[in-house]
């Protein structure tokens, strides 16, 4: 069991680039988003017709992406999606605990339910990331909140059981709101893990908590070589609650963030990065804090998985009931267009399945959607 707790030794230097307080804490001044960010297009932008695939077919390069299937129907609250060397996924629902295995015609196997998830506002069972040595370790790793933290475990998948669950990282604080949860490993090897910052907005900028940031962890628990203190798992700090991760063609990582009021953010993740929450929300951080590279309304939003395939990130939203589809070029992020506004709820995973087609999960039995006789539903979409 490893629990990283004590990370006091993070140095300063993680800050050069680098909600709700507490009614006794001194109130914290804020810079929220410029209403005029020309450097930065905001989804408010009217696309072109050769941006926005007008005349083209849905489904096709350029064009509109197409729902070409509801694969699954009656889940509950299906949060993490991964997907295994034979082309079958390994799903977590947040609410029931349960882990399943969904195989490319629908056909759900639970694998197992993992007893100590303790399901409450916004936690539960959260993300999970099969391990790129899966076909030799038959792991797979679990985010979850307990009684007591929120923590990351591993458990090897025995012929069509999830074995016992095993602590990689613990101590990472827990609330009823703002628990992060996507994990997912990188280009390099290693686990990166998001926190939020559990309604406590002070500690994404605390170097010895580590809520508020996103880790950079071995298959072991332990701080990955590289990192910008060496003892410490903090790989990025300064985030309200991000709960998406992606990586582009040259291995750039992205991440979205939930926003307070005004401004969701996806942002480029840098090592060492402090991304200003909750000194600042959206752009307009200066030289102490990295701006995003785009913004939305939260009503537009309110971000939650994140994918990259064919030079675009595809991001679901959660409030804004929409897909969103962002091109990238040479690090940078533009053009974004909504698809499937409200047509089928709250949506909280995109993930990007072998075959090309992406996995679209609702999340419409989670207490703040408006569920549907098939609800929670996996839709596979031809982007």
């Amino acid at each position: 069991m490893r629990s990283r707790l004590a990370v006091g030794s993070l140095v300063l230097s993680l800050g050069a680039v680098a909600g709700c307080s507490g009614t006794d804490a001194e109130p914290i001044p804020r810079v929220t988003q410029p209403t005029d960010l020309p450097s930065q297009p905001t989804p408010t932008d009217t696309p072109t017709d050769s941006e926005s695939g007008a005349g083209a077919p849905s489904g096709s390069p350029g064009g509109p992406p197409e729902v070409v299937d509801t694969l699954v129907e009656g889940l509950e609250v299906p949060w993490g999606v991964d997907f295994l060397p034979d082309g079958q996924a390994v799903v977590t629902e947040r609410i029931s605990g349960r882990v399943d295995r969904i195989g490319t015609d629908g056909e759900v196997s639970p694998l197992g339910t993992v007893a100590e998830a303790a399901p409450q506002g916004e936690a539960g069972l959260l993300g999970v990331a099969v391990s790129p040595d899966f076909e030799t370790d038959r792991t797979l790793f679990l985010y979850l909140t307990t009684d007591t933290d929120n923590r990351v475990v591993r458990a090897e998948l025995d012929g069509a059981r999830l074995g016992r669950t095993t602590v990689v990282l613990d101590g990472i604080p827990a609330g009823f709101i703002h628990d992060g949860g996507r994990i997912a490993f990188g280009p390099d090897g290693h686990l990166y893990v998001t926190t939020g910052e559990t309604g406590d907005p002070e500690l994404a900028q605390d170097p010895r908590s580590l809520a508020g940031k996103i880790l950079r962890i071995t298959p072991d628990g332990d701080p990955a070589p590289g990192n910008p203190d060496p003892d410490s798992p903090v790989w990025s700090l300064g985030h309200r609650n991000v709960q998406g991760l992606a990586w582009d063609d040259d291995g750039r990582l992205w991440a979205s963030e939930f926003g307070d009021s005004e401004w969701d953010e996806l942002n480029l993740v840098e090592k060492g990065g402090n991304y200003g929450w909750p000194q600042v929300e959206g752009a307009g951080g200066g030289e102490s804090y990295i701006d995003p590279q785009l913004v939305w309304p939260v009503d537009q939003a309110s971000p939650s998985g994140l994918a990259f395939t064919d030079g675009h990130l595809w991001m679901a939203g959660l409030r804004g009931q929409r897909l969103w589809r962002i091109a990238v070029s040479d690090g940078k992020a533009s053009k974004p267009r909504a698809f499937f506004g409200e047509e089928y709820g709250r949506l909280r995973t995109v993930a990007v399945a072998p075959d090309g087609l992406l996995w679209l999960t609702t999340s419409n039995r989670d207490g703040r959607g408006e569920p549907r006789p098939a609800d929670d539903r996996i839709l596979r979409v031809q982007p």
